[in-house]
């Protein structure tokens, strides 16, 4: 089983490798989160005046912002926060929603249309002006900035696992698995959770760069992380003071930074659409 997993998962590479590009890119994003502070040439909230606003140069590899501070390294350090937030985010968001989810789905009736009904009126808001309303009230912690993320995130995993499981609560697995003696509770976690997990991990990728930028967007209107911690909404809404007098590096290496961790968990939650759809091993 697991070596035909692999066959197939290098097959879907080789036919997409913009899937491996993907998958590479967001390991390095990973090592950067983890090594990236340990490792940064400058301190990255030490200013100094007299080297501010500096080109990209051999000292500087990504210039310095208008307080001398080193950009490179700011966004090294920023990797980790923004890392961090959209996976805590992402990862509560991914729990609660399945087990919500799978459990309404399980049972229907008028739980499951109750449940169905409010995540409607959830996604009937738009997502973006939910998390700042939210953020606004909690106060702009980071902390808040999960909860916010990890809750308008939610419908998605409550809306997916309901819909899968409704769909196979009344196969024949389940209804043996009922006969067999197994508690209601103990069919959703073993027997249909499993089942649905697998597709929901591609959404679960999707959400991730979606998470991020959520969390640089709020950063970036003054609703995130306090300055002057790194992080790259903060720095692209720092530096879009400076694009009109020339110092176009002020914006283009975090915003270069956020593009670039949307782009790759977008391809890789493509690619393991592709290696996890059933259809794509005929």
């Amino acid at each position: 089983m697991a070596s035909a997993t692999l066959r197939h998962t290098v097959w879907i590479l080789r036919g997409n490798p913009l899937t491996a590009v993907a998958a590479s890119g967001v390991l390095m994003l990973v090592l950067v989160a983890i090594f990236g502070p340990s490792i940064v040439p400058y301190d990255p909230i030490a200013s100094k005046v007299s080297e501010a606003l500096l080109p990209p140069s051999a000292a500087h590899l990504a210039g310095t912002d208008q307080l001398g501070r080193d950009t490179f390294s700011r966004l090294l350090v920023a990797t980790r926060l923004d890392l961090v937030i959209a996976v805590a985010a992402v990862g509560i968001s991914f729990v609660l929603g399945a087990i919500i989810g799978a459990f309404c789905g399980y049972a229907g009736g008028r739980l499951d249309r109750s449940v169905g009904r409010f995540v409607d009126v959830m996604m009937a808001f738009p997502l973006f002006v939910l998390a700042m309303a939210m953020v606004a009230a909690l106060g702009n912690r980071v902390e808040n900035i999960v909860i916010a993320t990890a809750i308008i995130n939610l419908p998605f995993y409550i809306r997916f696992a309901r819909a899968e499981v409704n769909v196979r609560r009344n196969v024949g697995w389940v209804e043996a698995a009922r006969v067999s003696g197994e508690s209601h509770a103990s069919v959703v976690l073993r027997f249909l959770l499993p089942n649905v997990l697998p597709a929901m991990a591609v959404q679960m990728s999707l959400n991730l760069g979606w998470a991020i930028l959520n969390a640089a967007g709020l950063s970036f209107i003054g609703l995130g992380v306090r300055p002057p911690t790194p992080e790259w909404g903060i720095m692209v809404a720092e530096g879009a003071r400076f694009i009109s007098t020339g110092k176009w590096w002020l914006v283009a290496f975090p915003g270069l930074a956020l593009m670039l961790a949307v782009l790759c968990f977008n391809l890789l939650g493509d690619g393991l659409r592709d290696i996890l759809d059933p259809r794509m091993r005929t």
